[in-house]
């Protein structure tokens, strides 16, 4: 018999190995966590799927070079073939009952921010884009009911949504793989919504409910800016899977931000973290970073806040003309530097929503 078939490779030892590697995030093994699926040796090949938490997933590469790194150590193995795949997990929060969550939808995420012109508008767009691209089922939103901005930036401020007839539900506008709604939609260009708080509350239950959003992952919320109806309908009517809060480095846009977190908190739904946008501005000749306004305060407050920092967006022409001219910046310029910042916070963002989904319930391992 060849020294090859003396050395049989059994899904055993392939288990094995794979429980040395450690999750980051969940600093459990592989293995125990259920995330390896469809084990199979034929001969000296071995294959398996590494099956992840979110297709945003920062540490994606990384596992990846783990899971090669200690499959490999097993005697006579010549080839190792690993599938990555994702399947999201349903994040309610807390403090809402399960049974009011929307069907279909597995996470809900507000973006929130305390005051106006910190750019929230553009981060959710370019956070929504970015996340579809990764592969996610992405819807997007729009609560800011009197100022809705979202058709503009996403470039489809001329469409209009169906109707189905059937289930008495309004179809999102799709575009750039993220279903969308928004009450610029609904209201005739250039006019006013004129309305007093409960009707705000209301048209957020029905963007909510008389939407067919279909299976999503994740429904990124563009709310308005403060602490008024539409957060608080939002936080009330639904489980949240968490708040991120969008501010800029100024110290009073940290103050604010304080406030905005601290209304979540109340509500008892979980901050996932904060972004600091216009951060600084990007020198596109010699690739330094200049602060025109104070530098750090995103930073500080999550810190004060003992929150998740998430990163700081640059201030850039681009970014706001592109908005303007409905291409986000992942999909203007998805090579570009802004486009890779915006990644990264949505990976981020991602992998936030993903730890609290967790229950550490070990699933059964395939062999």
């Amino acid at each position: 018999m060849s020294a090859t078939n003396d050395l049989l490779i059994t899904n055993e030892q392939v288990l094995t190995a794979l429980k040395r590697v450690i999750d980051p995030d969940f600093h459990k093994d592989l293995v125990t966590l259920g995330m390896i699926k469809n084990v199979v040796v034929t001969g000296t090949v071995v294959a398996f799927t590494v099956e992840l938490t979110t297709p945003a997933c920062p540490l994606k590469e990384e596992i990846e070079r783990m899971c090669r790194e200690e499959v490999g150590t097993i005697p006579g193995v010549s080839e190792i073939q690993i599938e990555m795949t994702a399947v999201v997990r349903a994040n309610t929060g807390k403090g809402i009952p399960t049974q009011q969550a929307l069907p279909g939808v597995k996470n809900i995420i507000a973006i929130a921010s305390g005051k106006g012109g910190v750019g929230k508008s553009t981060v959710s767009a370019n956070i929504a884009c970015a996340l579809a691209q990764m592969g996610a089922k992405v819807g997007l939103m729009d609560a800011d009911i009197y100022g809705p901005s979202i058709p503009i930036i996403m470039g489809v401020e001329d469409r209009r949504p169906e109707v189905d007839e059937k289930k008495e539900k309004m179809l999102p506008i799709e575009q750039y793989g993220v279903k969308i709604i928004s009450m610029g939609f609904l209201q005739p260009g250039g006019s006013a919504v004129i309305w007093r708080g409960p009707m705000v509350a209301k048209a957020v239950q029905q963007f909510l409910r008389d939407v067919e959003w279909g299976e999503i992952d994740y429904l990124i919320v563009d709310l308005p800016p403060g602490t008024g109806d539409a957060q608080l309908t939002l936080a009330q009517a639904i489980p949240l899977s968490g708040a991120v809060v969008i501010m800029t480095p100024q110290d009073l846009a940290a103050a604010v931000a304080v406030k905005a977190v601290a209304m979540f908190r109340r509500l008892e739904v979980p901050i996932l973290g904060i972004v600091e946008n216009m951060s600084y501005f990007l020198c596109p000749t010699c690739n330094s970073r200049h602060h025109v306004f104070s530098h750090g305060g995103g930073q500080q407050a999550a810190e004060a806040l003992d929150v998740p920092f998430f990163g700081a967006i640059p201030l850039a022409l681009e970014i706001g003309s592109e908005a303007d001219e409905g291409t986000p910046s992942v999909v203007a310029s998805p090579n570009g530097p802004y486009a890779k910042v915006f990644r990264e916070v949505a990976e981020r963002i991602a992998q936030a929503v993903s730890i609290g989904a967790r229950t550490f319930v070990p699933l059964a391992m395939s062999k």
